[in-house]
């Protein structure tokens, strides 16, 4: 038998309307749109929902999407529907993180509301972000440590597929050095910052001064960090995990291929898009990914879960 993983996208799938089928349908699904409205002090249904340009500025962006995500969360549970194993990108890891039961659910929306703000206050002029497409990781690291100025791999995504993050100077320089070294494409990102490199230690720290006030539980459900790409079982190691993951690579690849070597043949991504069903598949196209955006993947999900359970 094997195991079920629940993986949240981060920032850049979200879009105006993401969960509204859920909102408008399910109790629960709305309650917790109410929650994240309390604890963020923002009208969240009217972001989501009503056309606006806030949808995409980092503040705004994060708290949306673990909105989006905690309601299908909600309906998923809802159904008795649990995961073995939970893991997130990036501001995902939140959503993994209410699954984990580490954090209350209040005190998450309104630690992303924080961690959006100061991620936003801490974009420097000239920071940039880039895809490298087709390169090993070793020639883009060593690339990147080569390089003048600040760049960094940002993600590790999926095999053939690393970001780059830092200085626009030395991104741009560093692209170019991919694409001498055999990269296929190097794609400049549409991002308002420098996100998981080393320019953005200043937000990790600030967050961090906002962690220790949050009380932390022991960790329910397994869940992987994006630092370590390994299983964290001491809830007390999560509020430096999640300081330095701001500023760090973000394992992806790494932390997918340790949940397959567990027993992991299950990825459900949960949330906009289908960003990590795509990476996932990419990965390892021996284990099933599935994702749940709209009601009716929710429900195809609930029917093929139904047909399981029969055989």
């Amino acid at each position: 038998m094997g195991k079920r993983a629940f993986v949240f996208p981060g920032q850049g799938a979200q879009y105006i309307g993401m969960a509204k089928e859920f909102y408008d349908q399910m109790p629960e699904s709305r309650g917790i749109f109410a929650l994240a409205s309390e604890a963020s002090g923002l009208d969240i249904a009217a972001l989501c929902f009503e056309e606006n340009d806030k949808i995409n500025i980092t503040e705004y962006t994060q708290i949306c999407m673990l909105t989006a995500e905690a309601a299908i969360i909600k309906a998923l549970e809802k159904e008795g529907i649990r995961p073995d194993v939970t893991a997130g990108l990036s501001l995902g890891e939140y959503g993994a993180l209410l699954v984990s039961g580490v954090f209350d659910w209040r005190d998450a929306f309104s630690l992303v509301r924080k961690r959006g703000i100061y991620m936003q206050e801490a974009v420097p002029a000239g920071g940039a972000m880039a895809a490298v497409m087709g390169l090993h990781a070793p020639v883009i690291e060593d690339i990147c440590r080569k390089s003048e100025g600040i760049v960094a791999v940002a993600n590790y995504n999926c095999p053939g597929q690393i970001v780059i993050s830092g200085e626009e100077a030395a991104v741009k320089a560093a692209g170019a050095a991919c694409l001498e070294s055999g990269a296929k494409r190097v794609i400049p990102l549409k991002v308002s910052g420098p996100f998981h490199s080393p320019m953005l230690s200043g937000a990790g720290e600030k967050l961090g001064s906002e962690l220790e006030a949050v009380a932390v539980n022991p960790v329910q459900t397994p869940y992987v960090a994006n630092v370590l790409a390994d299983y964290v079982s001491d809830a007390s190691m999560v509020r430096d995990l999640l300081r330095l993951q701001v500023s760090s690579p973000v394992r992806w690849q790494q932390s997918v291929e340790r949940m397959i070597a567990d027993g992991v043949d299950e990825f459900v991504e949960i949330g906009p898009g289908r960003t990590l069903t795509g990476f996932v598949k990419k990965i390892n196209r021996n284990v099933r990914a599935v994702s749940i955006d709209k009601m009716e993947d929710f429900h195809r999900y609930l029917e093929m879960e139904e047909k399981h359970a029969d055989q």
